[in-house]
Parts: structure tokens; C-alpha cells; sequence
């Protein structure tokens, strides 16, 4: 999954960037009050690792299919 698929994915389960830095971003999910931070390397695959971590990080691993 690329950066851009994973933001689509995030906005669609209702995660928010709450700060960006020069190679990360840190997303929210609001209703949880959970955060992550995320690589921002565009056109590249996240590790599976990296991307498992981030959905169980903002609490949305029940509802995220990679």
C-alpha cells in the first residue's frame, strides 16, 4: 500500500493529520483520541509492518483491510 492509498484510507475511517513534520506526519483518530505517526514517502510500498502498526496504533485494524 503507497502513502497515497493509506491517506485515502484514513480519511475514509474518519483519522485526521494533526502535525506535520519533514518526513513524518502525525494522524489522530478523534473519536479515540489515538495517534501515529506516519512515513511520508510517496510513491513507495509502506512495510507491511510499518502499515500494521499504524492502523493498530489509531485503533482501526478491525475495520482496515491491506
Amino acid at each position: 500500500m503507497t502513502y497515497a492509498e493509506l491517506t485515502r484510507r484514513r480519511l475514509e475511517l474518519g483519522c485526521l493529520p494533526a502535525k506535520q513534520g519533514s518526513h513524518h506526519e502525525i494522524w489522530i483518530n478523534p473519536i479515540l483520541g489515538q495517534t501515529t505517526a506516519i512515513p511520508r514517502h510517496y510513491g513507495k510500498d509502506i512495510p507491511k509492518g510499518t502499515l500494521s502498526k499504524i492502523v493498530k496504533d489509531l485503533g482501526v485494524a478491525d475495520h482496515f483491510r491491506h
